[in-house]
């Protein structure tokens, strides 16, 4: 065997032998580089504050109570459709099956409401001459008041008619006219009638139905029920018989005269009567 190449193959066997160092590590695998993948550095101390800052706005949200939902508004409009209106109170006069108070003497003659019974009654007052057959005295149209009734003639002359009141003849009636000024013609302030208790109680009823609860004055045994508005007032008093009542529709003072009139009445002509 020659020298030579003896001496190249042990070489190569303690070539082979000795460990690899890390200047002559192998790289190579499969053909491919394989990169260096350093690793992955810690969380950033602002991306560890973020997560604890929102948890921390989370529970002080949390903490502080829901606020109330906003209101709608709604619109103009439809508030005003779907308000109840409230009705305007009336303070026209009272009136009695269609005659009211304040109403003109010469106004009830000439649409003959009649509100008796024959129904062929006429209006007579204390103007006419034709009065003083039912027993009421005569006057004169410059008197300051007039009273009238309901009465029809017959064979033996003017007889007294009943007033109808609630479907029954009343006991008695009475209308009662004035002047308001010295050239204002004899207007309605005033009509009383005398019914009996069963009537009353049924007016009672009718007129609360109507005008709503009374004013209750008087002693409980003898109850006076009053009705009122700005201009007017009705009025049921039991009577101390216990059997009769009267009911009055009354024209306020202050809505029949003006302010001073009535001195100005005391001194004119319509005192003559």
């Amino acid at each position: 065997m020659k020298r030579a190449p003896l001496i190249a193959f042990v070489l190569s066997a303690a070539y082979l032998a000795a460990p690899l160092s890390p200047a002559h590590a192998d790289t190579h695998f499969e053909g491919r580089v394989q990169t260096y993948v350093a690793p992955k550095a810690p969380a950033s101390s602002e991306s560890t504050i973020a997560p604890n800052t929102a948890s921390a706005v989370n529970s002080a949200s949390a903490a502080k109570p829901p606020a109330p939902p906003a209101k709608k508004r709604r619109p103009a409009s439809v508030a005003s459709a779907t308000r109840a209106r409230i009705p305007a109170p009336d303070d026209s006069p009272f009136a009695f099956r269609g005659i009211a108070l304040g109403a003109p003497l010469s106004a009830l003659r000439q649409t003959d409401m009649v509100r008796a019974t024959p129904h062929e009654s006429e209006l007579l007052c204390e103007t006419d001459i034709a009065g003083s057959d039912i027993g009421m005295m005569a006057k004169s149209y410059t008197s300051l008041t007039v009273a009238c009734r309901w009465a029809h003639h017959t064979a033996q002359g003017w007889t007294p008619s009943r007033a109808v009141v609630d479907g029954v003849p009343a006991v008695d009636h009475i209308l009662r006219f004035a002047h308001a000024s010295a050239g204002d013609p004899l207007r309605l302030y005033e009509m009383s009638f005398v019914v009996d208790s069963t009537t009353a109680f049924d007016l009672r009823d009718l007129l609360a139905s109507r005008y709503g609860a009374p004013r209750v004055l008087g002693a409980p045994s003898l109850p006076l029920l009053v009705w009122e508005n700005a201009s007017s007032t009705i009025t049921i008093c039991l009577l101390p018989d216990s059997q009769r009542a009267t009911l009055t529709y009354l024209l306020k003072a202050a809505t029949l005269r003006t302010k001073g009139s009535e001195k100005t009445l005391k001194l004119s002509q319509f005192d003559e009567g």
